[in-house]
């Protein structure tokens, strides 16, 4: 049975004090002049603020009010509610135990639209909850994924399309088409938009002998769909290679390639990798966000007084700066933010990259073509011929392009490059590896920001924790400052951030800015000498000192900053036995093993190689 108001809501709020006479007719007026409810027009003039109006219903109605963020929702549940109709009724099936379905709404008072849930519902028995609208609309984005429509297209495609090696390799790209060309297309679509709803950084297609492994890459996680259709690989592969003009006649070597897609309004490029393995071929698409803009220093994480540090630097006219980091750290990102920061009308900027990620307006943006000769080396020379102020090289591959920077950086440019080391003080000695002279390092250098992401925690479930004991020891290792009793925070899990108790990234950061010690090692080529005259400035703060600050503030959380610990280097002689079983407890589980009966904590230490680590 529908629950019912007894009177209007408006006489209803008169009664109880709630509202004036007066504020009900403006409300009624603003509500004909606008066309919203009564309740949202009472919001829109600040009469009442939406908790009050709905504690006022869920006390006459009698129906209890949830906060969705913080319940699981059963997703067999959402699908009763086609999604179109979900968003136009503000409600959503979160249960369903075989007799009765629960539904949450926005507004229960609303009898025209609890009508037409108990048609979609097909008269089955339902009972409501009440929740905030905007939680609803969160809410829909995060339920209603694409993993249906996609198994859907998935089952039809290899319905349609048995025989993968009869896929119309000539099909237009269009949606529009009909066949199998039709769908997959749909298929990849849907693909896409599920990847831009969660908020996914790359997406893997791996065909396996039984099923199609789909995999996006969330706040640096794989999440994984299993798809039973592992026929339609080829097909879907072969779509993607067309729609990045790669060769689809090769299938024994690797390909790169990218193509633009528009997803519900945004301009997404695609850079696409595809590689031979034993079932097919393995798809690694990345996806960039044209329309999201170039980050601020401040959105990327990089705190106020290193900001300023950087800023100097970026200022000095000549010279080299360089980003370090592995493979998905954020290198690029800050770089296209330095790159923002020096682009004006007064300097000319080059860049040399493979690929071009983001379209900078001002900067002449080259991108390598391998096969043509275009490599690193060659653009860059022919870069310094074309008077520019500022150049940026993709990445210091070799000791050529290298070379060739430090020229650059040495006859009054400011160079600005990427290194694939683990720390601000390895890329130096990385450097030297590559057969770059010290004393041309000395003069060349003038900064290395080394970089990490590490996930931020949810705010909306986070919870305010204690080290525990292996936790504790760790952080003497890694601190002299005494945190026993400092108060940390922990994930906890929500609907918010997928149960994950994490939601996005943020950039950890380390700023080396070379003085005169550091200077004088490197022209002497001690190596040693410099990694100590590095570790003694009076800036310099490591990665994991700097993510221990981001845990401090609740930022992220402990498990975060231990990623960035290497524990074999890190972790010193313990001070009684206790930490050092402790200290071995959590090396072992580090590397995947256990503590054996006679190693446990209660019998003592053992004999084993382990208990003189330093």
């Amino acid at each position: 049975m529908k629950p019912q108001l007894k009177k209007r809501l408006g006489d209803l709020l008169v009664e109880e004090q709630l509202i004036s006479e007066a504020q009900l007719l403006n409300a009624l007026k603003e509500q004909r002049h606008l066309g919203l409810k009564l309740g949202a027009s009472l919001i829109h003039l600040g009469y009442l603020s939406e908790d009050q109006i709905l504690t006022f219903l869920s006390r006459q109605l009698d129906i209890p009010i949830v906060d969705l963020l913080k319940i699981k929702i059963d997703h067999n549940a959402v699908q009763l509610i086609p999604e179109v109709h979900a968003r136009r009724l503000r409600a959503l099936a979160i249960h369903d135990n075989g007799e009765i379905i629960t539904l949450v709404v926005s507004d229960p008072a609303d009898l025209h639209s609890l009508d037409v849930l108990a048609s979609l519902l097909k008269g089955r028995p339902f009972e409501l909850m009440i929740a905030r609208e905007d939680q609803l609309i969160e809410s829909f984005d995060r339920v209603y994924r694409r993993t249906k429509e996609i198994a859907s297209f998935a089952n039809k495609l290899s319905e349609e399309h048995g025989d993968s090696s009869a896929f119309d390799a000539t099909a237009s790209l269009d949606l529009g088409g009909e066949g199998s060309e039709a769908t997959v297309a749909k298929l990849i679509q849907s693909l896409f938009e599920d990847a831009l709803q969660m908020g996914a950084s790359d997406i893997h297609i791996e065909p396996d002998e039984n099923v199609l492994r789909i995999r996006q890459r969330v706040d640096g996680v794989l999440q994984e769909t299993l798809l039973p259709e592992s026929s339609i690989a080829s097909a879907l592969v072969l779509r993607l290679k067309l729609m990045a003009k790669l060769d689809i006649s090769e299938k024994r070597l690797p390909q790169d390639g990218r193509f633009n897609i528009n997803i519900k309004g945004r301009s997404i490029d695609i850079r696409v990798s595809t590689m031979p393995i034993q079932k097919g071929e393995s798809v690694v698409m990345r996806l960039l966000d044209q329309s999201a803009g170039v980050l601020s220093f401040a959105e990327i994480g990089i705190p106020a007084q290193l900001q300023a540090r950087l800023e100097l630097q970026l200022q000095r006219p000549n010279g080299m700066i360089l980003v370090t980091g592995p493979t998905g750290s954020g290198k690029t990102t800050t770089l296209y933010t330095s790159l923002s920061t020096l682009n004006s009308p007064g300097k000319k900027i080059i860049t040399v990259e493979d690929p071009v990620e983001y379209r900078l307006p001002r900067v002449n943006q080259v991108q390598v073509n391998a096969k043509i000769g275009l490599d690193f080396a060659t653009v860059l020379r022919s870069a310094l011929r074309q008077d520019p102020d500022v150049l940026l090289v993709g990445e210091m591959r070799d000791s050529e392009t290298m070379e060739i920077g430090i020229r650059g950086a040495l006859t009054g440019h400011l160079v600005l490059s990427t290194l694939h080391t683990n720390d601000a003080i390895s890329s130096i000695l990385r450097l030297l590896d590559m057969g770059a002279p010290g004393y041309l390092i000395a003069s060349a250098l003038r900064a290395v920001i080394a970089q990490r992401l590490v996930r931020r925690l949810c705010e909306n479930c986070k919870s305010g924790s204690h080290a525990e004991l292996d936790q504790q020891v760790l952080l003497d290792q890694l601190s002299e400052e005494n945190l026993q009793d400092s108060h940390f925070y922990s994930a906890r899990g929500c609907q918010r951030c997928q149960f994950t108790g994490y939601r996005g990234r943020i950039g950890v950061f380390e700023l080396l800015e070379l003085d005169e010690q550091m200077v004088s090692a490197l022209r002497l080529d001690d190596s040693e000498g410099f990694a100590i005259a590095a570790k003694k400035s009076a800036y310099f703060k490591p990665l994991a000192l700097a993510a221990l600050e981001y845990a401090k503030q609740g930022v992220t959380s402990l498990e975060e900053v231990f990623k960035l610990v290497d524990r074999f280097d890190k972790v010193k002689r313990p001070h009684n036995e206790l930490d050092l079983m402790v200290t071995k407890k959590d090396i072992l589980t580090e590397s995947g093993l256990t503590l054996s009966p006679i190693d446990d904590l209660s019998s003592g230490v053992s004999s084993s190689p382990l208990g003189f680590i330093e």
